[in-house]
Protein backbone atom coordinates (compact mmCIF):
# COMPACT_ATOMS: atom_id res chain seq x y z
CA UNK A 1 0.00 0.00 0.00
CA UNK A 2 1.28 3.41 -1.02
CA UNK A 3 0.70 5.93 1.00
CA UNK A 4 -2.03 8.69 0.77
CA UNK A 5 -0.56 11.96 -0.12
CA UNK A 6 -1.03 14.56 3.04
CA UNK A 7 -2.61 18.28 2.67
CA UNK A 8 -1.72 20.56 4.16
CA UNK A 9 -3.16 23.93 4.58
CA UNK A 10 -1.25 27.01 5.35
CA UNK A 11 -1.65 30.96 6.09
CA UNK A 12 0.43 32.90 7.69
CA UNK A 13 1.49 31.23 11.40
CA UNK A 14 4.76 29.93 11.09
CA UNK A 15 5.17 28.56 14.42
CA UNK A 16 2.05 27.02 14.07
CA UNK A 17 3.15 25.15 10.92
CA UNK A 18 6.42 24.10 12.36
CA UNK A 19 4.87 22.20 15.28
CA UNK A 20 2.50 20.80 12.63
CA UNK A 21 5.12 19.48 10.64
CA UNK A 22 7.41 18.59 13.59
CA UNK A 23 4.67 16.00 14.71
CA UNK A 24 4.09 14.50 11.28
CA UNK A 25 7.41 14.45 10.48
CA UNK A 26 8.02 12.48 13.96
CA UNK A 27 5.18 9.65 11.95
CA UNK A 28 6.45 6.58 10.39
CA UNK A 29 4.93 6.71 7.24
CA UNK A 30 6.08 10.68 6.82
CA UNK A 31 9.23 9.31 4.62
CA UNK A 32 6.77 7.25 2.22
CA UNK A 33 4.15 10.11 1.86
CA UNK A 34 3.88 13.13 -0.27
CA UNK A 35 3.14 16.09 1.20
CA UNK A 36 1.43 19.04 -0.81
CA UNK A 37 1.47 22.56 1.02
CA UNK A 38 -1.38 25.39 0.24
CA UNK A 39 -0.14 28.36 1.39
CA UNK A 40 -2.39 31.37 0.43
CA UNK A 41 -1.65 34.73 0.02
CA UNK A 42 -2.23 37.48 2.23
CA UNK A 43 -5.73 39.22 2.85
CA UNK A 44 -4.31 42.11 4.53
CA UNK A 45 -0.60 44.14 4.54
CA UNK A 46 -0.70 42.90 8.34
CA UNK A 47 -0.99 39.39 7.47
CA UNK A 48 2.00 39.37 4.72
CA UNK A 49 4.51 38.98 6.95
CA UNK A 50 3.26 36.03 8.28
CA UNK A 51 2.66 34.27 5.39
CA UNK A 52 6.36 35.13 4.19
CA UNK A 53 7.42 34.26 7.28
CA UNK A 54 5.38 30.81 6.56
CA UNK A 55 6.62 30.69 3.18
CA UNK A 56 10.23 30.54 3.82
CA UNK A 57 9.83 27.62 6.44
CA UNK A 58 7.66 25.31 4.32
CA UNK A 59 10.73 26.30 1.01
CA UNK A 60 13.11 24.02 3.26
CA UNK A 61 10.97 21.14 4.41
CA UNK A 62 11.73 17.46 4.55
CA UNK A 63 11.12 14.23 5.67
CA UNK A 64 8.75 13.60 3.58
CA UNK A 65 8.90 11.45 -0.04
CA UNK A 66 8.40 14.78 -1.80
CA UNK A 67 7.15 18.09 -0.72
CA UNK A 68 4.94 20.08 -3.58
CA UNK A 69 4.58 23.79 -2.34
CA UNK A 70 1.30 25.73 -4.23
CA UNK A 71 2.03 29.49 -3.04
CA UNK A 72 -1.50 31.24 -4.25
CA UNK A 73 -1.05 34.70 -5.83
CA UNK A 74 -4.20 35.80 -4.20
CA UNK A 75 -5.60 35.35 -1.55
CA UNK A 76 -7.88 32.17 -1.99
CA UNK A 77 -9.03 31.81 1.77
CA UNK A 78 -9.16 28.70 3.62
CA UNK A 79 -12.82 27.42 2.13
CA UNK A 80 -12.20 28.06 -1.85
CA UNK A 81 -8.49 26.37 -0.97
CA UNK A 82 -9.45 23.03 0.67
CA UNK A 83 -12.35 22.32 -2.12
CA UNK A 84 -9.88 23.20 -4.69
CA UNK A 85 -6.84 21.20 -3.22
CA UNK A 86 -8.74 18.23 -2.34
CA UNK A 87 -11.02 17.71 -5.75
CA UNK A 88 -7.50 18.34 -7.21
CA UNK A 89 -5.15 15.89 -5.00
CA UNK A 90 -8.19 13.32 -4.59
CA UNK A 91 -8.90 12.96 -7.79
CA UNK A 92 -5.20 11.94 -8.61
CA UNK A 93 -4.83 9.88 -6.15
CA UNK A 94 -7.94 8.43 -5.37
CA UNK A 95 -7.47 9.32 -1.56
CA UNK A 96 -6.66 12.14 0.95
CA UNK A 97 -5.54 13.02 4.52
CA UNK A 98 -5.81 16.75 5.01
CA UNK A 99 -4.55 18.71 7.20
CA UNK A 100 -4.32 22.24 8.99
CA UNK A 101 -1.92 24.90 9.81
CA UNK A 102 -2.72 24.39 13.90
CA UNK A 103 -3.27 20.81 14.32
CA UNK A 104 -0.30 18.05 16.16
CA UNK A 105 -0.11 15.04 14.76
CA UNK A 106 0.11 11.79 17.18
CA UNK A 107 3.12 9.78 16.22
CA UNK A 108 0.84 7.02 14.87
CA UNK A 109 -1.58 9.48 12.99
CA UNK A 110 -0.53 8.64 9.73
CA UNK A 111 -0.51 4.76 10.50
CA UNK A 112 -4.35 4.98 11.35
CA UNK A 113 -5.22 7.41 8.41
CA UNK A 114 -3.54 4.99 6.41
CA UNK A 115 -4.79 2.12 7.36
CA UNK A 116 -8.64 2.72 7.84
CA UNK A 117 -8.53 4.24 4.31
CA UNK A 118 -7.34 1.15 2.94
CA UNK A 119 -9.52 -0.84 5.15
CA UNK A 120 -12.45 0.70 3.92
CA UNK A 121 -11.97 2.26 0.49
CA UNK A 122 -14.21 -0.23 -0.76
CA UNK A 123 -17.05 0.24 1.46
CA UNK A 124 -19.52 2.95 0.41
CA UNK A 125 -21.60 3.68 3.31
CA UNK A 126 -18.34 5.07 4.80
CA UNK A 127 -17.03 8.33 2.90
CA UNK A 128 -14.76 9.96 5.66
CA UNK A 129 -12.01 9.09 8.32
CA UNK A 130 -11.88 11.82 11.22
CA UNK A 131 -8.63 11.48 13.79
CA UNK A 132 -9.67 13.60 15.97
CA UNK A 133 -11.69 12.99 19.50
CA UNK A 134 -12.43 16.29 21.40
CA UNK A 135 -15.43 15.00 23.68
CA UNK A 136 -12.65 12.64 25.41
CA UNK A 137 -15.39 10.41 26.78
CA UNK A 138 -13.90 7.44 27.87
CA UNK A 139 -16.70 5.00 26.92
CA UNK A 140 -15.90 5.32 23.62
CA UNK A 141 -14.90 2.59 21.76
CA UNK A 142 -11.18 2.68 19.75
CA UNK A 143 -13.06 3.47 16.39
CA UNK A 144 -16.62 4.13 15.37
CA UNK A 145 -18.96 5.06 12.49
CA UNK A 146 -21.45 8.10 13.41
CA UNK A 147 -23.29 10.20 10.75
CA UNK A 148 -21.26 13.81 11.57
CA UNK A 149 -17.57 14.79 10.07
CA UNK A 150 -14.93 16.69 12.00
CA UNK A 151 -12.58 18.62 10.07
CA UNK A 152 -9.41 18.04 11.93
CA UNK A 153 -7.15 15.50 10.46
CA UNK A 154 -9.71 13.60 8.00
CA UNK A 155 -8.99 11.70 5.25
CA UNK A 156 -11.57 10.53 2.10
CA UNK A 157 -11.62 9.22 -1.10
CA UNK A 158 -12.60 10.47 -4.56
CA UNK A 159 -15.71 8.35 -4.50
CA UNK A 160 -17.11 10.22 -1.78
CA UNK A 161 -15.91 13.37 -2.61
CA UNK A 162 -17.77 13.19 -5.57
CA UNK A 163 -20.95 13.68 -3.07
CA UNK A 164 -19.59 16.76 -2.28
CA UNK A 165 -22.43 20.17 -2.98
CA UNK A 166 -20.95 23.64 -2.12
CA UNK A 167 -24.26 25.24 -2.69
CA UNK A 168 -25.13 25.67 1.40
CA UNK A 169 -29.06 26.74 0.21
CA UNK A 170 -29.71 23.18 -1.67
CA UNK A 171 -28.52 21.44 1.47
CA UNK A 172 -30.50 23.26 3.88
CA UNK A 173 -33.84 22.86 2.46
CA UNK A 174 -33.27 19.45 1.60
CA UNK A 175 -32.27 19.06 5.97
CA UNK A 176 -35.78 21.36 6.48
CA UNK A 177 -37.54 19.05 4.08
CA UNK A 178 -36.65 16.14 5.50
CA UNK A 179 -37.01 17.09 8.65
CA UNK A 180 -33.36 16.51 10.11
CA UNK A 181 -32.15 19.58 11.44
CA UNK A 182 -32.70 18.17 14.79
CA UNK A 183 -30.60 15.03 14.44
CA UNK A 184 -28.36 17.28 12.75
CA UNK A 185 -27.91 18.92 15.36
CA UNK A 186 -27.07 16.63 17.78
CA UNK A 187 -30.51 16.55 19.50
CA UNK A 188 -30.27 20.37 18.97
CA UNK A 189 -27.36 20.48 21.36
CA UNK A 190 -25.50 22.45 19.00
CA UNK A 191 -25.84 24.27 16.23
CA UNK A 192 -24.83 23.13 12.82
CA UNK A 193 -27.93 24.52 11.14
CA UNK A 194 -26.87 27.49 12.10
CA UNK A 195 -24.02 27.56 11.08
CA UNK A 196 -25.27 26.18 7.39
CA UNK A 197 -27.57 29.06 7.90
CA UNK A 198 -24.81 31.52 8.38
CA UNK A 199 -22.83 30.48 5.28
CA UNK A 200 -25.99 30.71 2.96
CA UNK A 201 -25.76 34.43 4.69
CA UNK A 202 -22.08 35.00 4.12
CA UNK A 203 -21.52 35.22 7.82
CA UNK A 204 -18.80 32.63 7.87
CA UNK A 205 -17.36 30.49 4.93
CA UNK A 206 -17.39 27.44 6.19
CA UNK A 207 -16.31 24.21 3.69
CA UNK A 208 -16.69 21.81 6.53
CA UNK A 209 -20.30 22.38 7.47
CA UNK A 210 -21.10 21.84 3.86
CA UNK A 211 -19.17 18.90 3.70
CA UNK A 212 -20.63 17.45 6.87
CA UNK A 213 -24.59 18.27 5.45
CA UNK A 214 -23.20 17.05 1.65
CA UNK A 215 -22.68 13.78 3.77
CA UNK A 216 -25.23 13.28 5.79
CA UNK A 217 -27.92 13.51 3.66
CA UNK A 218 -26.49 10.91 1.83
CA UNK A 219 -26.72 8.87 5.01
CA UNK A 220 -23.17 8.08 4.70
CA UNK A 221 -20.91 7.67 7.55
CA UNK A 222 -17.64 9.04 9.52
CA UNK A 223 -14.78 6.17 10.73
CA UNK A 224 -13.83 8.25 13.87
CA UNK A 225 -11.02 7.36 16.32
CA UNK A 226 -12.16 7.22 19.82
CA UNK A 227 -8.72 7.84 21.15
CA UNK A 228 -7.14 11.44 20.04
CA UNK A 229 -4.46 11.44 17.12
CA UNK A 230 -4.75 15.36 16.88
CA UNK A 231 -4.71 18.15 18.99
CA UNK A 232 -5.56 21.51 17.43
CA UNK A 233 -3.79 24.55 18.77
CA UNK A 234 -5.39 27.16 16.88
CA UNK A 235 -8.00 28.14 19.94
CA UNK A 236 -5.17 30.64 21.14
CA UNK A 237 -7.01 33.54 19.27
CA UNK A 238 -4.75 33.35 16.07
CA UNK A 239 -6.72 31.80 13.57
CA UNK A 240 -9.91 33.00 11.19
CA UNK A 241 -12.08 31.07 12.99
CA UNK A 242 -11.11 29.95 16.04
CA UNK A 243 -11.41 31.95 19.62
CA UNK A 244 -9.92 31.36 22.90
CA UNK A 245 -11.06 29.00 26.10
CA UNK A 246 -9.64 25.72 24.77
CA UNK A 247 -13.19 24.16 24.77
CA UNK A 248 -12.26 21.76 22.04
CA UNK A 249 -8.80 20.76 23.47
CA UNK A 250 -7.52 16.70 23.27
CA UNK A 251 -5.00 14.88 24.96
CA UNK A 252 -2.88 12.74 22.01
CA UNK A 253 -2.83 9.53 22.37
CA UNK A 254 0.62 8.03 21.88
CA UNK A 255 0.25 4.50 20.90
CA UNK A 256 -1.18 2.70 17.93
CA UNK A 257 -4.61 2.53 17.23
CA UNK A 258 -5.74 -0.64 16.05
CA UNK A 259 -8.09 -1.24 12.86
CA UNK A 260 -10.14 -3.41 12.06
CA UNK A 261 -13.42 -3.74 10.15
CA UNK A 262 -16.32 -3.23 11.80
CA UNK A 263 -19.52 -4.76 11.44
CA UNK A 264 -22.31 -4.54 10.72
CA UNK A 265 -21.89 -0.67 8.96
CA UNK A 266 -24.06 1.19 11.10
CA UNK A 267 -23.97 4.57 12.78
CA UNK A 268 -22.83 3.94 16.38
CA UNK A 269 -25.79 4.87 18.33
CA UNK A 270 -23.73 4.92 21.86
CA UNK A 271 -20.96 7.38 20.52
CA UNK A 272 -23.97 9.57 19.26
CA UNK A 273 -25.35 9.76 22.68
CA UNK A 274 -21.99 10.45 23.91
CA UNK A 275 -21.57 13.33 21.40
CA UNK A 276 -25.02 14.82 22.39
CA UNK A 277 -23.94 14.48 26.37
CA UNK A 278 -20.79 16.25 25.26
CA UNK A 279 -22.55 19.18 23.14
CA UNK A 280 -25.25 19.22 25.90
CA UNK A 281 -22.59 19.80 28.87
CA UNK A 282 -20.71 22.31 26.60
CA UNK A 283 -23.32 24.28 24.90
CA UNK A 284 -26.15 24.70 26.88
CA UNK A 285 -26.78 28.44 28.22
CA UNK A 286 -25.12 28.03 31.37
CA UNK A 287 -21.80 26.66 30.30
CA UNK A 288 -21.45 28.99 27.39
CA UNK A 289 -22.31 32.30 29.92
CA UNK A 290 -19.45 30.69 32.88
CA UNK A 291 -16.65 30.27 29.85
CA UNK A 292 -17.60 33.67 28.90
CA UNK A 293 -17.25 35.55 32.44
CA UNK A 294 -14.21 33.28 32.80
CA UNK A 295 -12.34 34.73 29.42
CA UNK A 296 -13.32 38.45 30.01
CA UNK A 297 -12.00 38.17 33.40
CA UNK A 298 -8.89 37.01 31.97
CA UNK A 299 -9.10 39.19 29.34
CA UNK A 300 -9.87 37.03 26.50
CA UNK A 301 -12.64 38.58 24.18
CA UNK A 302 -12.40 36.02 21.98
CA UNK A 303 -15.44 34.12 20.18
Amino acid sequence: MTPAPILLFVYNRPEHVRQCIASLQANELAAQSPLFIYSDAAKTPESREGVEQTRRFIRDIDGFASVTIIEREQNWGLARSIIDGVTTQVNHFGRVIVMEDDLIAAPFFLQFMNDTLETYKDEPRVGHIQGCDFTQDTSLPDTFLIKWTGSWGWGTWDRAWKLFNPNGKELLQQLEERNLTHRFDFNSTYGYTRMLRRQIEGKNNSWAIRWNASLFLADILSLNAGRSLIRNTGFDGSGTNCGGGGLYDSTLWLNPLPVKKLSPIEENEKAREAFVRYYHRTNCFMAKAIRRIKRTLKGDFGA
